[in-house]
């Protein structure tokens, strides 16, 4: 069995003790409840405040945690809110589309798969909670980037892979499609990610209206597109539908 890292096991302990008891602590009262020499608590307080996770009282020098930790923290509450809320939502929009739905989120550079719902049916599938999707060809990935800076910053940066030869990956074009997005409020993907594969998704907004993920539908090509080439209109008001519904159980009221 892999051992544990002993300086991480003491970075953890320092944080849970900064997060019970006394609001600040200082030096001597973290290294003699952790049983660490000063010199070797004090590289841990500084290593952790370099990175956000604490913070010096200037006046006092004294610890407490930091907005850092706060923010992953809240992070971590609303992708499980966000879940939570979609599970009837997605149910509901896979039994009525016949195909996959999956709600993602914006995770480093890329789009992260934080729920599935498999195609109702009884072929054989895989569940892709935890998968990454890139942000610049896929449905989900457009919507974010169009609606998220952080994201539309990502996708710019990043370099944009031709999975496909329908894969836009010119910035001006990729541009052109995230105003596209914008104006009509929802995304599509048709096989530029990859062949045979459509996908249609729209955002999902939380009670500050900010955009937090995206739901999407996807599947063959022929059955997710009509004749035109375009998704079919049903299945993207089915989309869009689904968005509002989750976005108004988040607190976003009407969009």
């Amino acid at each position: 069995m892999a051992r544990n890292i002993q300086s991480l096991e003491r970075a953890a302990a320092m944080l849970r003790l900064l997060a019970g008891g006394e609001r600040r602590l200082g030096l001597s009262d973290v290294a003699s409840a952790l049983g660490l020499a000063k010199g070797t608590a004090h590289g841990i307080l500084r290593t952790l405040q370099a990175e956000g996770f604490v913070e010096q009282d200037p006046a006092s020098g004294r610890y407490q945690l930091g907005a850092e930790l706060l923010r992953l923290g809240n992070s971590y509450l609303d992708v499980h809110e966000l879940r939570a809320r979609a599970l009837v939502w997605t149910d509901d929009l896979a039994r009525a589309s016949g195909e996959s739905v999956y709600v993602g989120v914006l995770h480093q550079s890329g789009v992260l798969i934080m729920h599935h719902v498999f195609r109702p049916d009884d072929s054989r599938q895989v569940l892709e909670v935890g998968a990454m999707q890139p942000l610049h060809s896929t449905a989900l990935g457009k919507v974010l980037s169009a609606y998220d800076p952080v994201a539309h910053t990502e996708a710019l940066d990043a370099e944009r892979e031709a999975f496909t030869p329908r894969t836009v990956t010119d910035a001006a074009g990729f541009e052109g499609l995230l105003d596209l997005t914008r104006a009509r409020g929802w995304a599509s993907d048709v096989e530029e990610t990859w062949e045979g594969i459509a996908s249609v998704a729209a955002p999902i907004h939380d009670r500050r209206r900010m955009p937090v993920g995206a739901v999407a539908v996807a599947g063959a090509v022929e059955r997710v597109c009509g004749e035109s080439g375009e998704p079919r209109p049903a299945l993207v008001a089915s989309v869009r539908d689904c968005a509002r519904s989750v976005s108004r159980d988040l607190g976003a009221g009407r969009f």
